[in-house]
């Protein structure tokens, strides 16, 4: 168990260098956290600290959660530790969640809208749109009760007025998620500034969504 928990805290400060090496999120902003038992074989999770930024953090300064939200070890867990250990517990399939103030899914989540099937990747999500959380103070019960709402039978959510949440069974598809979401992101956002995008029919994204099945690292369960 105490390998596993040191190789998860490795990886786990890799995939945070990852986040700031990608322009996903900046200095202490975001956070992301990893399925794992304690040394003592507990469930829970390991997840990034409070307000520490991330060329400062090492392997050892990620915080050990259970699923009562109880913390091990000197540091606090990130103030978004709620929406971390609810959204771990309640999708027994999700390993990995990642959550970033990335510029365009934090852009677009100030309009409070979800983004719908302008484009097929829309897919990597898992339906037909990405769902936008209800606005909720950070850190809050709330907060979480409204992303895993909006996380329903998807892999990510925009956050309204805050930023995205990402999902998945490893690190990889993870920040794969991540990473697409927010080219969509960006692309919507352009498609907006000329007029409304023309918007792919609910049968047409059941066809990707089933051509999708078995295809890489976009394969997740929801």
């Amino acid at each position: 168990m105490t390998d596993q928990l040191e190789c998860a805290r490795e990886q786990l400060l890799l995939l945070s260098q990852q986040l700031c090496a990608l322009g996903l999120n900046r200095g202490t902003s975001g956070n992301a956290s990893i399925r794992v038992a304690n040394a003592q074989g507990q469930a829970g999770l390991l997840i990034t600290p409070s307000g520490m930024a991330v060329e400062h953090m090492r392997a050892a300064d990620m915080v050990w959660m259970d699923f009562s939200g109880h913390a091990q070890g000197e540091l606090a867990p990130s103030s978004e530790w709620r929406f971390h250990v609810d959204i771990l517990h309640a999708k027994p399939a999700v390993n990995v969640v990642i959550h970033t103030h990335s510029m365009f899914a934090t852009t677009l989540s100030t309009l409070r809208r979800d983004i719908p099937a302008f484009h097929y990747m829309i897919a990597v999500a898992g339906g037909d749109s990405i769902k936008c959380a209800d606005y909720a103070l950070f850190g809050s019960q709330q907060l979480s009760d409204n992303a895993l709402l909006a996380l329903t039978h998807r892999t990510a959510c925009l956050l309204a007025n805050h930023g995205m949440i990402a999902v998945g069974a490893t690190a990889e598809k993870a920040l794969s998620v991540t990473l697409e979401v927010e080219t969509l992101c960006e692309q919507y956002l352009r498609a907006l500034q000329v007029g409304e995008p023309y918007i792919l029919t609910q049968q047409e994204m059941l066809e990707v969504q089933e051509k999708f099945k078995g295809y890489g690292t976009w394969v997740n369960n929801p």
